[in-house]
């Protein structure tokens, strides 16, 4: 089920810093880059000659070269030169998307052109304020990008699937903490859980700067059809909740195919802004952390695979946020399949006020 009609990440904005990136998207072989103007652009990734993949080619200036014949087209998919002719037919243009950088990201819309608003673009302005010190990465999972969704809606399977990162032990284990699950405007899920007084796991260890127990609480955010929210608050037990260390951990997933998934990931603080260690240890935890997620997400998908069954085959208590994510997936999908110029305004998915601060009030 992709949507298309939705902005979804096409890299991060200092990937187009090369001449190009060809990447496949939706299922949909694209090359984009940036001209030097500072436009960005997004076209199928063929030539209309004789389909060889423009990426086989080379970047002449702000055009694109085909390996094969040498024929050119510019950053609007119009071909500018043939070799050995001086007439340029009717249908020598490549498809293009439409394509824009805010936030730290390249954002690309694979829907009706026409209904491409920039203002439809999630709000994830923390990864490139200033207030705010980022920790990126990318790994690329070779499963389906919902099951992606469950594996974040779902965040009691860190004592088990990350004990040496996240988890804590089973005593503590966050599946006894219940999650608080509550649905907006159709589109946006929250699963929020409260965690007072434990132990702190290695990753907290590494944020509060030594071993302690902590309060900690949680909220998993999915906005359908594939972005992801982590919002995490930790102190020490004895000190007070609003000298809270918060992170924003961005989970932007864009569906590469049916067995296939791009998760460009950010962790985001709002603490020891200027540590350029404390950056670094968080991006290594934070790409150890998702390591693990990717070797249980693509046995998964394996599996699905090999048995010709579904994802939840049983479903627990503990699945109510992914499955009402599913739910509100399948209703936008058939909503688009109905009305291909369905467009749905993403709602702020942290409001001005925190939800976990509300949480606790």
């Amino acid at each position: 089920m992709f949507i298309r009609n939705t902005w979804y990440v096409a890299g991060f904005e200092h990937e187009f810093d090369q001449p190009f990136i060809a990447r496949r998207l939706l299922d949909t072989p694209l090359i984009m880059y940036r001209t030097s103007l500072g436009r960005y652009t997004a076209m199928d990734d063929s030539c209309p000659h004789r389909l060889l993949p423009l990426s086989k080619g080379k970047r002449v200036g702000d055009e694109m070269q085909c390996g094969y014949h040498g024929m050119c087209f510019s950053a609007d998919g119009q071909c500018t030169k043939v070799p050995g002719q001086t007439n340029i037919p009717s249908a020598a243009h490549v498809k293009t998307y439409p394509l824009e950088a805010l936030h730290g990201f390249v954002w690309i819309w694979m829907g009706d052109a026409d209904l491409a608003d920039t203002g439809l673009i999630p709000d994830v302005h923390w990864h490139s304020s200033p207030d705010w010190a980022s920790s990126r990465g990318y790994h690329h999972i070779e499963a389906h990008y919902t099951l992606l969704n469950d594996n974040l809606l779902d965040l009691s399977h860190e004592t088990y699937v990350h004990s040496r990162t996240i988890g804590n032990d089973e005593e503590e284990s966050i599946a006894g903490y219940t999650a608080k699950v509550s649905v907006e405007h159709d589109c946006l899920v929250r699963a929020h859980r409260e965690m007072p007084n434990i132990e702190a796991p290695p990753f907290f260890e590494l944020v509060i700067g030594r071993p302690c127990q902590i309060n900690r609480w949680q909220s998993a955010i999915h906005l359908v059809p594939s972005i992801n929210l982590t919002v995490v608050g930790v102190h020490p037990v004895e000190e007070d909740r609003t000298a809270a260390r918060i992170g924003h951990v961005l989970h932007l997933l864009t569906p590469e195919s049916e067995t296939g998934t791009h998760y460009f990931w950010a962790f985001v603080r709002n603490y020891r802004l200027d540590n350029a260690d404390l950056t670094e240890g968080i991006r290594k935890a934070s790409s150890a952390t998702f390591d693990e997620d990717k070797e249980v997400l693509e046995i998964q998908q394996q599996q699905m695979e090999r048995r010709k069954t579904p994802v939840p085959h049983v479903a627990i208590k503990l699945d109510e946020a992914p499955i009402r994510a599913r739910r509100l997936l399948e209703q936008r999908a058939a909503q688009e399949a109905s009305n291909p110029r369905h467009v749905v305004a993403p709602p702020a998915l942290v409001p001005e006020h925190s939800f976990a601060v509300l949480e606790e009030a």
